[in-house]
């Protein structure tokens, strides 16, 4: 067997592999996350544990940030441009996210929740 195709019959044994891997893969739910001062939209995100999820930042006034403690989660929203965050939530509960950015007095009361059910 030549060195060639030997790499061939590789090539396509791992592309194999991987096709098999992404067919079992869930597509992630994708939710689009509007910061405007002094809330998000929408406040609150229900989603079932194991599912992947894609937030499509979005800020309309102001860099406002993003911070998701329980999961370890952190984003800037710039304003004009969308910014992804993609993540699996591995454990059930209810989890607060909040703006980091102070954006003005009423900044401490702009938060959400994420509702991550059990699945």
């Amino acid at each position: 067997m030549t060195r060639r195709r030997f790499l061939a019959i590789v090539a396509g044994t791992l592309a194999s592999g991987v096709a098999l891997l992404a067919v079992g893969q869930r597509a992630p739910r994708r939710v689009v996350l509007t910061a405007a001062r002094f809330e998000f939209t929408p406040a609150e995100i229900s989603i079932q544990r194991g599912v992947p999820l894609t937030l499509v930042l979005r800020s309309v006034d102001f860099a406002h940030g993003f911070s998701l403690p329980d999961f370890g989660l952190r984003r800037d929203f710039v304003p004009g441009k969308d910014t992804e965050l993609t993540f699996t939530p591995d454990k059930a509960g209810r989890f607060q996210f909040a703006c980091d950015n102070f954006c003005g007095e009423g900044h401490d009361d702009m938060d959400g929740w994420l509702i991550v059910t059990p699945s």
